[in-house]
């Protein structure tokens, strides 16, 4: 189907602004979640990604569907497909947000396209976001959205004895997902949809065996396993999801260093990627 004959081409350059303090308290309790960082404060630089845990959604109570999303419209186009992920983005970091100061995102959705595949029909939805504070324009985004018919129930992946030696030169770091974890992230990103903590409504209604883990999660501990070490300037990161992850095994992150880059997977328990990335660095 060609963009002039989609039902959802009205939505292509629709805007919204989103106002957020980037309050310390909730940069706060990140660093709990995460671990290993101080406690940060007013004045310090707002960290790669934590951006993803403001300028929130706002849907009240009443206006969440049963798959605990808000329900469609609005800024978003109205897809009528009941399955819908975050499967990629690009970010650009141009100047350091400052936590405690007011800053603005500006939304604009660049495109709406419709396919059909193997999986049936899907919808894709580009929508690029600019964080603005005192005039400076701090973290440029393209996100990926996919909207996408039910699909067959999927079995639990097989677990590897041991896991396969990594490159040489690549770091390594083991992540539980336990549902803890996974409760927290959906807390601090006010995400309630239920895959990721309401085990019977994931595996009975959408088919998943487990605990679904979210993938801006997964991204972000990409991320840091990027930046650990490295003393360089972070100018921009992309990633893109190949495969979900669940609470049943622990996964793999893996980064490559490949000059001003570092290359990153995430392998799921049967060795297999879930998720690949890239971090630049200048």
């Amino acid at each position: 189907m060609s963009p002039s004959d989609s039902p959802y081409t009205d939505w292509i350059g629709r805007t919204e602004t989103v106002e957020d303090p980037l309050a310390t308290t909730q940069a706060a309790k990140v660093a709990a979640m995460l671990d290993g960082y101080e406690t940060p404060g007013d004045g310090d630089p707002l960290p790669p990604l934590w951006h993803w845990f403001h300028f929130l959604p706002r849907a009240a109570q009443s206006e969440l569907g049963t798959d605990g999303h808000p329900r469609k419209g609005g800024f978003l186009p109205p897809v009528d497909l009941p399955r819908r992920m975050f499967a990629g983005a690009r970010v650009s970091f141009h100047d350091p947000a400052v936590l405690g100061r007011p800053a603005s995102r500006q939304g604009e959705i660049l495109n709406v396209t419709e396919k059909s595949g193997g999986s049936g029909r899907l919808v894709f939805v580009t929508v690029r976001y600019r964080i603005v504070q005192d005039a400076r324009l701090c973290i440029e985004e393209e996100q990926d959205i996919v909207y996408r018919e039910p699909g067959a129930a999927l079995a639990a992946p097989k677990v590897l004895d041991a896991w396969p030696a990594a490159p040489e030169g690549a770091r390594t770091r083991i992540v539980v997902p336990d549902p803890r974890l996974l409760f927290r992230f959906s807390a601090l990103t006010f995400n309630a949809h239920r895959i990721h903590y309401d085990r019977p409504y994931a595996t009975s209604e959408e088919g998943y065996p487990g605990l679904v883990v979210h993938g801006p999660l997964t991204a972000l501990l990409l991320l840091n396993l990027a930046r650990d070490g490295d003393p360089r300037r972070l100018t921009g990161f992309s990633f893109r999801g190949r495969a979900p992850l669940f609470d049943l095994a622990p996964f793999r992150l893996l980064a490559q260093p490949d000059g001003g880059a570092v290359t990153l997977e995430a392998q799921g328990p049967d060795g297999g990627a879930t998720m690949t990335a890239t971090a630049n660095f200048g």
